[in-house]
């Protein structure tokens, strides 16, 4: 493993654990179903972040149900954070066209 790689996970790991850490801190203020929603994306992303690093390194393995060759878990991660903000957004856009 080169520098580059070390620099490009310790990034993700900080960056991902900063906006975790606010995310959950975000949680705790409000009870705002939107808001919930892209916090719990956000803690999903980290998810994603970590496994994905700690698959890099080999401590991870992916094995498991896979759909053709491709395990569930990276079809899956990746994809669950962008599903709960995409559910967030639309809480938000039926919320603002009930209020016309």
């Amino acid at each position: 493993m080169d520098i580059g790689e070390v620099i490009y996970a310790s990034s993700r790991l900080f960056f991902g654990a900063l906006a975790a850490f606010f995310a959950i801190v975000l949680w705790s203020k409000t009870r705002d179903a939107a808001w919930m929603l892209m916090v719990i994306g956000t803690i999903a992303l980290y998810v994603e972040i970590v496994y994905s690093i700690l698959n890099l390194f080999g401590i991870a393995e992916e094995s498991g149900i896979t759909i053709g060759s491709m395990p569930l878990v990276l079809l899956i991660l990746p994809n669950l954070s962008i599903i709960f903000f995409i559910i967030a957004f639309m809480v938000m856009v039926v919320r603002k066209l009930s209020r016309r």
